[in-house]
């Protein structure tokens, strides 16, 4: 989720890519399907069908206020070391600035004591011999050129405080609005899961039972079409080593090392299976579905992004049909959900509020639900 001043442009499908809209116009369309739904008569009760639609639309806007929630709560980390940093220059720097107050001090304190200025004909008079006189010149000369080096000092490094000083105050000034925007987003997603939950909540035994019915005929068809996808790849990989078998590339040592990469990536995301969603969780108890994919390249020694719309940048885009076990798979055209893939058109995700990372077929929304393929490393 970008920062929630992070501009995202709304766009249309390129070379098969469909490109983000504005969160904040996914968040817009939840409150309407609220509005619409309390302005529907009492005795107009939605169907299960449609109950289930509006649950995972609330859900899904959750998961989208989440990457608003965690990039304002990554920038704000960010800005937070940034004024620190302003702060304790401001502080040397005014160390300094004392500092240098007092040398120009001390020199207005000696000139005082001793009346000094510039040597005189009294001074040559009262010297006791020309050798006395031309030393005393020489030593005001010293004087003079230290206590006007002070003075540059001590301008130049007011001038420098005082900019650092106002630095520091507009990066404190920044941070503060980046925390409101972080206060929004949490308070955002609360909301959604609570009325997501509410409307659950609200079902009948023999209603949730046949919900649980429409849920399983939902996997079986996404387990029948990640089947097909399964053979495809099947069938393209084995006809793709039969027209390169003869012939050793670099081709083939590059995606040596991203196997290799990837292997350690699956590794550990198949270690947290059973772990529960928690918004805003990057783990290592529980996760949030950028969180988990993100944690799962870092054990194989890749650094991604921490939120999905920046993840989705952060690597090659493939086509699905050559998607390979360690890619991500991106989710929904405002890219809010993203899952490791780990081959047969299966991948491992932490998939939303109230359920655990688990292993689940790429088409568990249909699909058209599929924006892209990206491989990170």
């Amino acid at each position: 989720m970008a920062s929630h001043r992070k501009s995202r442009p709304v766009g249309t499908r390129v070379a098969g890519i469909r490109t983000p809209a504005l969160a904040t116009a996914a968040l817009t369309s939840v409150a309407l399907l609220s509005q619409s739904a309390n302005a529907a008569p009492a005795d107009d009760k939605p169907s299960l069908e449609e109950v289930e639609k509006k649950v995972d639309d609330l859900y899904r806007q959750a998961e989208s206020a989440t990457d608003n929630y965690n990039a304002a709560k990554e920038k704000t980390a960010t800005q937070r070391k940034q004024v620190d940093t302003l702060l304790d220059d401001v502080a040397r720097r005014t160390e300094k600035l004392n500092e240098a107050r007092e040398e120009l001090g001390s020199f207005a304190a000696a000139q005082y004591r001793t009346g000094a200025a510039a040597p005189d004909t009294a001074t040559f008079l009262l010297a006791d011999t020309p050798q006395d006189y031309f030393d005393q010149t020489q030593l005001m000369g010293r004087l003079t050129n230290r206590q006007k080096g002070a003075v540059d000092d001590y301008v130049s490094e007011q001038s420098a405080t005082m900019k650092k000083r106002q630095e520091a105050s507009q990066s404190l000034q920044t941070l503060t609005e980046t925390q409101s925007d972080l206060k929004t987003a949490k308070a955002t997603v609360q909301k959604k899961l609570a009325d997501a939950r509410e409307m659950l909540s609200e079902l009948t035994a023999q209603e949730k039972a046949r919900l649980a019915a429409l849920e399983k005929q939902k996997q079986e068809a996404a387990a029948r079409k990640a089947a097909e996808l399964a053979q495809q790849q099947a069938a393209a990989e084995k006809a793709a080593q039969e027209a390169t078998a003869p012939q050793e590339s670099t081709s083939t040592a590059t995606d040596s090392s991203y196997a290799t990469k990837a292997a350690k990536a699956l590794a550990f995301v198949r270690a947290q299976i059973g772990k529960p969603y928690v918004w805003g969780a990057t783990g290592p108890d529980s996760y949030d579905c950028s969180g988990l994919t993100q944690a799962a390249w870092k054990a194989a020694g890749v650094d991604l992004p921490r939120v999905t719309y920046d993840q989705v940048n952060a690597g090659t885009t493939v086509s699905l049909a050559d998607a390979q076990p360690g890619d991500l798979v991106f989710f929904y055209d405002d890219i809010s959900h993203v899952g490791l893939y780990i081959g047969n058109g299966m991948m491992i995700h932490a998939p939303k509020p109230g359920a655990y990372v688990r292993e689940e077929s790429i088409y568990y929304d249909g699909e058209s639900a599929i924006h892209s393929v990206v491989r990170p490393a």
